[in-house]
């Protein structure tokens, strides 16, 4: 299984939190307020700020009303923005992001295929902006408002599934 570290699912939840929040010159939203509404622990949420802080994709505001917000517009995020911020990169092997360290990329045939799968989930992963997941997002609500069964606050998996229930149980 191809799986994305808990950085990175986590950080594009705080991140589309934050792209919730946006307005231009919109007060900053703290991480515990992210923290509540994510389910996340506010010590992870300040370990995986910080490198967004870094990347320029998050700024932070001192002072009263301070906190965190976009430092650009949602539809000028992408996922894979986020995700190389978090996780080092789209690509789904080492080796074809970095061909220089990889001694078998001219004779493995696998290599190939491994560069045109992460051609792939790059160009998805940057056509969708945070402002496509608050779209998303939208629809997900909106549907779960009409399902009594999709507000019950599990996943399939038994997880609690933080932020779109809340929303949803509040409209």
């Amino acid at each position: 299984m191809i799986k994305l570290s808990t950085k990175g699912r986590y950080g594009t939840r705080l991140m589309l939190n934050l792209a919730h929040h946006y307005r231009e010159g919109s007060e900053a939203i703290i991480l515990k307020s992210v923290s509540e509404e994510e389910d996340i622990s506010i010590r992870y949420l300040e370990q995986i700020i910080i490198p967004l802080k870094i990347a320029k994709l998050v700024k932070s505001i001192r002072g009263a009303g301070g906190g965190y917000t976009l430092a650009r517009d949602p539809k000028t995020i992408n996922l894979c923005d986020i995700l190389h911020v978090l996780e080092g990169s789209c690509s789904l092997v080492e080796c074809v992001e970095d061909m220089e360290h990889c001694q078998r990329m001219h004779w493995c045939a696998p290599h190939e295929i491994w560069q045109g799968a992460t051609k792939i989930l790059k160009e998805y992963f940057e056509g969708v902006t945070l402002q496509d997941l608050m779209a998303i997002q939208a629809k997900k609500e909106k549907a779960a408002k009409h399902n009594p069964a999709a507000r019950g606050g599990r996943a399939a998996n038994g997880k609690s599934c933080g932020q779109a229930n809340r929303r949803a149980r509040a409209h």
